[in-house]
């Protein structure tokens, strides 16, 4: 009896957390529907998806966040078109966006890793949180990898990817106002390290 309601118990918290996962990757990828936008010349576009990127990580954690943007990403190489503008295919992970989306994965991690850590979720905590892995680890990497692909000296990419900066801070207050709202009308559905259901 007793196995059983464990047995249960545990198919229903992995129900649930499939769920979840299934739910954040629609969601990046209806984030992708408006299109995207190309600023000054760079190969990179602007699109929506980081907000999901932030707000996967903030309201699943960091696994269950990660394991979203490995959903859609993995949609996308099936060759399904959710990347913003209509793109998908393996094409996609060579071309001068490849590193953003590694960098989605890690930044979802960071920011969910963080937001985990905290005593009380507030505004500014995800906040910080968002700028430090939506923004930051995103850059880290997607930067870096653009200019490897496209041949671009890498302060000149830096400085092209300056255009991000200012949509990817008003993402990342869009994060926090929904995630510090979750967190005061349904603080369950925020995930901590160790926590079931």
């Amino acid at each position: 009896m007793t196995d059983t309601v464990a047995g249960t118990t545990t198919r229903t918290t992995t129900t649930a957390d499939a769920a979840r996962i299934a739910t954040f990757a629609a969601l990046l990828a209806v984030l992708g529907l408006p299109g995207s936008i190309a600023l000054f010349g760079n190969a990179v576009p602007i699109t929506l998806q980081t907000l999901g990127v932030m707000l996967a990580g903030a309201i699943l954690g960091a696994r269950r966040g990660a394991l979203a943007v490995l959903t859609l990403l993995a949609l996308v190489a099936a060759g399904l078109p959710l990347l913003a503008g209509g793109r998908g295919g393996l094409g996609v992970f060579v071309g001068p966006s490849a590193g953003y989306l590694v960098g989605f994965v890690a930044g979802a991690f960071v920011v969910g890793w963080l937001v985990e850590r905290q005593r009380r979720v507030t505004f500014l905590g995800v906040l910080a949180a968002a700028l430090a892995g939506g923004v930051g680890v995103v850059y880290a990497v997607g930067i870096p990898v653009q200019a490897a692909l496209t041949g671009v000296p890498l302060p000149e990419t830096a400085m092209l990817s300056l255009a991000f900066l200012p949509g990817d801070v008003l993402k990342a207050l869009a994060c926090a106002a929904v995630t510090a709202a979750v967190a005061r009308a349904y603080p369950s559905a925020l995930r901590r390290p160790g926590q079931e259901g």
